[in-house]
């Protein structure tokens, strides 16, 4: 079963208590949160490896275990395979919902995309609309393991009362894959991928505190 776990990470945007958890992620984690600018998101990028390190011990599986993460505004996600199926392929992702992109839908979505966003009533079903699609795209993106080398318009997605599902891929990735939203009280967007069509009813919800009491 794919399980989804979610925490706030807010307290890392003090730099105190980020350096404290820094030192407690692996080098290469380091080496990452090193890369990046703001500090806001290197929290995040530490925040995040601290949920998946916190979803291992809590399901007890091994490294090996697919997973994967992602994050936005004071959120990070962690998605896993907990059966111990080493094959399936995971992405999720979370966005907070700001600001339409109505050049981006434009330039980079099918036209049955740009409709379905562009013809919601108010500006803000229009956003939630556009961010919804948005996270599905970015997961699946993530599942396929290109990551953003596959584009945004390569692939089209139908969202319905139905849920959300591929119309057509990319003809080099053969596999099947499943989509999973949730809704959350938050401004935020959540969508997972896989080839494994097993998700779990609800996201689960961790408190990270004890890294940095």
């Amino acid at each position: 079963m794919i399980r989804t776990w979610m925490a706030e990470v807010s307290p890392l945007l003090e730099e105190s208590v980020y350096w404290k958890c820094y030192e407690q992620v692996p080098t290469f984690r380091k080496e990452k949160a090193d890369k990046i600018l703001p500090l806001g998101d290197k929290a995040l990028s530490i925040g995040a490896w601290l949920l998946y390190e916190s979803v291992r011990e809590k399901c007890g599986v091994s490294a090996e275990t697919p997973f994967n993460l992602s994050h936005s505004g004071k959120m990070v996600l962690c998605s896993i395979e907990d059966s111990g199926e080493k094959n399936v392929k995971v992405g999720c992702d979370i966005e907070q919902i700001k600001k339409l992109h109505t050049k981006l839908i434009k330039r980079y979505f099918f036209a049955s995309e740009e409709k379905f966003i562009l013809s919601r009533k108010t500006e803000e079903e229009k956003k939630a609309a556009f961010y919804r699609y948005w996270v599905l795209k970015e997961s699946f993106m993530k599942a396929t393991r290109y990551g953003m080398k596959l584009g945004l318009d390569t692939f089209e997605i139908l969202c319905d009362e139905k849920g959300a599902r591929l119309l057509n891929q990319p003809k080099e990735i053969c596999e099947k894959f499943y989509f999973k939203e949730y809704e959350i009280r938050l401004p935020y967007r959540v969508a997972i991928c896989s080839t494994s069509n097993v998700f779990a009813k609800n996201i689960e919800k961790i408190d990270l505190s004890r890294y940095w009491r």
